[in-house]
């Protein structure tokens, strides 16, 4: 669908770097979620930088994930990808 994830990738202070296929681009600020469930894993700085796409969705190995639309909808847009 459009608003599947293409790319991720992790960034400093835990946050990704996501296009989507619509062509939107934008960092995702995971820390809110880090306290949260399941999210908690995510504070290994190891483990958070095994993020991958499955389905359009990112993820995680051990089935942690964000859904395209919060993704979309929390993200602040970037007209590049920062270094």
């Amino acid at each position: 669908m459009y608003w599947d994830v293409n790319i991720v990738k992790p960034k400093p202070e835990y946050k990704l770097y996501v296009e989507i296929k619509d062509g939107r681009k934008g960092l995702f600020d995971m820390k809110p979620y880090l306290d949260k469930g399941v999210f908690k894993e995510l504070k290994n700085v190891n483990y958070f930088n095994q993020v991958a796409i499955l389905f359009g969705a990112v993820t995680w190995p051990n089935e942690q994930d964000i859904a395209p639309e919060t993704l979309i909808s929390e993200m602040e847009l970037v007209n590049e990808e920062p270094v």
